[in-house]
């Protein structure tokens, strides 16, 4: 079989809405940011934003998207709330994407 027929039958409908949804939450580049910072371990959200010098608010409103998303795990000990990366496959995905549009746009001779 057709390697593209068999990807093209095993997306149906419900699994490219779940993938949309996905691919949306990943559509801004703060996120991404934030998706590497955690990649190695847990980080409280003053440690994300000291590091990656973005306003309390701003990781806050992030982090609640990646957690609806469910692409970032939430522990609480005590007053502190810690996020982590929820599979360790969404690094793969931000490499593969990072390869993609490098070398799409490499190839973009006008914008």
């Amino acid at each position: 079989m057709d390697k593209t027929l068999t990807l093209q039958s095993s997306l149906d409908n419900d699994r490219l809405q779940s993938a949309a949804f996905l691919a949306k939450s990943l559509s801004d580049a703060n996120r991404l940011r934030i998706l590497l910072f955690i990649s190695d371990g847990k980080k409280s959200v003053s440690t994300i934003v000291e590091e990656l010098d973005l306003s309390q608010p701003l990781v806050s409103h992030h982090l609640k998207e990646l957690k609806r998303s469910l692409l970032v795990k939430v522990e609480r000990e005590g007053p502190f709330i810690y996020y982590e990366l929820s599979d360790s496959r969404i690094l793969t995905v931000l490499q593969t994407l990072s390869d993609v549009a490098t070398n799409l746009l490499s190839a973009r001779k006008t914008f």
